[in-house]
């Protein structure tokens, strides 16, 4: 048996948070029934990495693949959310006793999904991966990885080093969740980037259901 499905997506609107000096989100009515259209339309404009969205290799490494070379068992499956005490960053000691295996997909819910996503501004300084959790990750030939803000990587430091750790490892990244609603433990995963051929990232929409074991 299983619980219902909470939605871990940020929503996308108009004046949300983005990445510094990408493409904020942009929804624009281009025809409308109260100015005499048949039907309402609109037009939209965003980075590829807006909102919750997958990373593809190709995002850091100039050779990989895009976001639709994903395989669907990649963000569909069995799930684990572990929760992070740590306020700076998701540290190797509070996974070693997780005994993380090898096509495991794995969330991290930190203070960032209480704090970062109540603010339309950008915030510098998130709870991350840093490289060497990276390391740890990719030995463990971790699958997916998911995290509740913007980067894997820290704004300011290593995000770069971060990802290219991960994706050369084969491991897929989601971004952007919000796990604000979801407590630790086992879970069913939904989580599907649009199919954009060859892109460096995709919008998903995650959701996930509570196993009952």
């Amino acid at each position: 048996m299983s619980g219902e499905w909470i939605d871990i997506s940020v929503p996308l609107h108009n004046g949300m948070v983005h990445w510094p000096g990408d493409v904020p989100f942009q929804r624009t009515r281009v025809e409308s029934i109260d100015q005499g259209a048949e039907a309402n339309v609109s037009e939209i404009r965003a980075s590829a990495h807006i909102g919750t969205h997958v990373d593809g290799p190709i995002h850091y490494l100039n050779t990989g693949a895009g976001t639709d070379a994903m395989p669907i068992s990649a963000t569909v499956g069995r799930a684990r959310v572990i929760a992070i005490h740590d306020e700076g960053s998701i540290q190797i000691g509070e996974l070693e006793g997780g005994r993380l295996a090898k096509g495991e997909r794995v969330l991290f819910k930190t203070k960032n999904s209480e704090r970062c996503w109540k603010t339309t501004e950008f915030q510098e300084t998130f709870v991350h991966i840093p490289r060497e959790t990276a390391h740890y990750l990719a030995e463990r030939q971790i699958q997916t990885v998911g995290v509740d803000y913007l980067s894997v990587g820290a704004f300011q430091s290593d995000g770069a080093e971060t990802h290219r750790l991960l994706l050369a490892s084969g491991i897929w990244i989601i971004e952007g969740l919000n796990l604000a609603r979801v407590e630790p433990g086992e879970y069913e995963l939904v989580c599907l980037p649009l199919k954009i051929e060859g892109s460096d990232g995709a919008p998903a929409r995650a959701v996930l259901r509570k196993l009952v074991l």
